[in-house]
């Protein structure tokens, strides 16, 4: 779709957010349809409160741990396809900063002058590494209930 559009930053961002938004809508069904047959939904219920009501207050607080986890597990994806097409050449336009150009625009100085490429690589190495770290001590901390 970059390729066919042209590279622009709002047409990175969407084809990225059209690649990603099925896996928070698979997270998101999949804990609705648990947690929609537990004893405080049937409450809510039968004291009369509306769908709407029952969405907002009830089933959304309860799946938000879920949805933030995958968040931070999709950011993570989100920034190395970004990198990984600023590289190709089909992400932002050259005066925008991003990883992935200035690993391509350091692959000829990489024989001469390793620290050039290494040290964008690094980076985004890091920035990954910290997000699903991140990702995953969320998990842990948010998803302690789910395994009593």
């Amino acid at each position: 779709m970059v390729a066919l559009v042209g590279s622009s930053l709002a047409v990175v961002i969407l084809t990225l957010g059209l690649l990603l938004w099925d896996r928070f809508a698979v997270v998101a069904r999949t804990t609705t349809m648990q947690v929609r047959n537990l004893d405080y939904i049937a409450a809510a219920r039968a004291a009369g409160a509306s769908q709407v009501h029952i969405l907002v207050r009830e089933v959304l607080p309860n799946i938000a741990n879920h949805l933030v986890v995958v968040a931070t597990l999709e950011m993570a994806l989100a920034i190395l396809l970004e990198a990984a097409l600023s590289f190709l050449g089909l992400g932002v336009p050259p005066p925008l900063p991003s990883w992935g150009l200035m690993i391509a625009e350091a692959k000829e100085y990489m024989f001469f002058s390793p620290w050039v490429i290494m040290t964008p690589g690094v980076a985004l190495f890091v920035l990954v590494l910290g997000i699903n770290l991140l990702g995953d001590g969320l998990r842990d901390m948010l998803g302690a209930d789910l395994r009593r």
